[in-house]
């Protein structure tokens, strides 16, 4: 379940165990989908900030725990691969490049645009 940006907060997200973290990324990429399927922009753009906080709490985490990411990038939500392969670039971009590439390929809409957008932005190193 997505916690409410009140409870939220950087010092909750380092109170939270590694597990914990990776779950709570999943529950906010399938809330995003749900989002994107009913144009909720505004819930969207907050679901997007949490997400942020939960990359950065892992990315924190001693090793870069991101990796902890890779193996969504077989979810059956093209929503949790996408945000998975996007957070995993850093950490293993071949696989998280294949991931998007098969987003892209099986053109998974609203997905595909953002995963060949990403691809392009790689590309061109940006």
């Amino acid at each position: 379940m997505v916690k409410s940006s009140q409870t939220m907060t950087r010092k909750s997200l380092a109170d939270m165990s590694t597990a914990e973290l990776v779950d709570q990324f999943v529950s906010i990429a399938l809330a995003q989908d749900k989002a994107i399927s009913y144009d909720e922009n505004s819930k969207y753009n907050s679901l997007y900030k949490k997400m942020d906080f939960v990359e950065a709490a892992l990315k924190q985490r001693e090793g870069d725990q991101r990796r902890l990411l890779l193996p969504f990038l077989q979810h059956p939500n093209a929503q949790v691969r996408l945000k998975a392969a996007i957070v995993t670039l850093a950490v293993d971009q071949s696989a998280a490049l294949a991931a998007l590439q098969k987003i892209s390929d099986h053109n998974e809409y609203p997905q595909a645009a953002d995963a060949r957008g990403m691809m392009r932005a790689v590309a061109e190193g940006s």
